[in-house]
């Protein structure tokens, strides 16, 4: 179960108007075979991958990736031939404690399955001097479709202003925060990598923590100051079903229509100490959501996040990171409530994360994480039911751990396949304490939140 989502005149219809430049940009390369870490963007710095990612592996960015995304993912070593295309293959093991009580996709099975997870296609790196791209077309070997996936294409311009560098720039994007540089946001945080075959984190979650993604297409103003003060503002439009169904994104997942005065903002500051970083933030996404686009009714949402992320970098040789995030969503259920989905107008969800991770010599790392989403109950949007995602006591609660041990040989620059191509391999495993509501017998047909305890093993290549 995916999480649970959602018109006055918008007060950034300016700021869409500075974007039509970008609009016609993406109109031109959404129709080419369009991440996390992807070689091109090695090859068109002259940079290895361990300069941009914490443990030579996307998505955890060191303090030199995140410059080298705020400026637009433009920065070259000069070089000419440099061609702007990625590919990315993902396989992997899902085991859980306890079968599950019907098969989670048509041709897997009930427990124990090995997957081609997807295969992805990327036009990544400098488009020109101030423009570059970041946009996923991806093959989904689970669902057997193919649709773009991510997107995040940037304007940047880098200038003095009262002495101090400061880079101003546009992300044109489908998916709220995304376009963001730090490793806290829920698009970029851990797990980075998870099964699509077993649980998640929970049958709840937050609009910001992808509800609306790939289904949006939205445009954000952003500045960097002095390398210490960061913000952004903007907004964003559901895409029409027709052109969801273009995209490959299907009509039967629309979210609806989302009104005009949607609302994402970010304030950040972030400090390179060259042999550690910090950052510290708020950010927040208001919004409406039509669900049923013949109804008037709309629910809205009001996200509110607070994060902080450390990295220890030392010599590079041992490598420690830190980062937490909370998020508070205040709901009102107006469509929901008219269409019988809902019995409370007013509800509220909250979601905790806080990871820890070790890498050794850029090659070996192992990650600690926990997890809690809790909010309050209704007995009708968290109904009881017979299948695996049934919810106790009308309760969205869930909470757990996640462990992962990780290798990636090929990220330094001494690697042989350095800077054509990656891999990581790693073994995780998922332990809930709570899902949706109760500790035992979640779903009344006597499943306990530790049955859905999953061991996920994954190969993870980028070409």
């Amino acid at each position: 179960m995916k999480p649970l989502i959602s018109g006055r005149k918008s007060p950034l219809s300016a700021l869409r108007r500075t974007g039509s430049t970008l609009l016609a940009i993406l109109g031109l390369l959404a129709a080419a075979p369009a991440a996390h870490a992807v070689p091109s963007f090695a090859r068109q710095t002259g940079a290895d991958c361990a300069a941009c990612h914490v443990g030579a592996f996307g998505p955890q960015l060191t303090p030199y990736g995140i410059k080298f995304k705020l400026g637009g993912y433009t920065e070259t070593d000069g070089k000419d031939g440099k061609v702007p295309l990625s590919a990315m293959l993902v396989g992997s093991y899902t085991q859980t404690r306890k079968n599950q009580a019907d098969r989670p996709a048509d041709n897997a099975s009930v427990n124990k399955n090995l997957a081609f997870d997807e295969a992805s296609l990327f036009l990544a790196g400098r488009l020109s001097e101030k423009i570059g791209a970041f946009i996923q077309a991806t093959y989904d070997g689970v669902g057997r479709s193919t649709a773009l996936d991510q997107m995040d294409i940037r304007a940047a311009h880098t200038f003095d202003f009262a002495g101090k560098e400061t880079i101003i720039g546009l992300s044109l994007n489908n998916n709220p925060g995304v376009q963001d540089p730090f490793n806290t946001m829920p698009v970029w945080g851990f797990p980075y990598t998870s099964s699509a075959l077993a649980f998640g984190l929970g049958g709840a979650g937050t609009l910001i923590n992808g509800g609306l993604e790939q289904r949006v297409t939205g445009l954000s103003a952003y500045t960097f100051w002095n390398n210490l003060l960061y913000a952004e503002i903007g907004t964003y439009r559901s895409l029409s079903p027709t052109m969801q169904s273009k995209f490959g994104l299907g009509r039967a997942d629309d979210i609806g229509r989302l009104g005009g005065g949607t609302v994402y903002w970010r304030l950040a500051a972030f400090q390179d100490l060259k042999k550690q970083a910090f950052n510290v933030g708020v950010f927040g996404l208001n919004t409406s959501v039509q669900p049923d686009r013949s109804a008037p009714e709309r629910n809205k949402f009001n996200d509110l996040g607070v994060d902080a992320s450390y990295q220890f970098l030392g010599t590079r040789k041992h490598v420690g990171t830190v980062n937490t995030s909370f998020i508070r969503e205040r709901q009102t259920r107006d469509a929901w409530l008219a269409a019988g989905e809902a019995a409370d107008r007013k509800g509220h969800l909250n979601e905790f994360k806080l990871n820890g991770s070790y890498h050794y010599d850029q090659t070996w790392g192992a990650t600690a994480g926990r997890f809690l989403t809790t909010g309050s109950a209704d007995g009708t949007l968290y109904a009881a039911g017979n299948g695996d995602f049934g919810f106790a006591k009308g309760s969205p609660n869930s909470s757990g751990y996640i462990l992962q041990a990780d290798w990636t040989p090929w990220g330094k620059e001494t690697s042989w396949a350095a800077p054509w191509a990656n891999l990581r391999l790693g073994a995780q495993y998922t332990m809930f304490t709570k899902f949706n509501g109760a500790k035992g017998n979640y779903d009344g047909n006597g499943r306990d939140a530790k049955d859905n305890n999953t061991l996920f093993l994954f190969a993870w290549a980028t070409f």
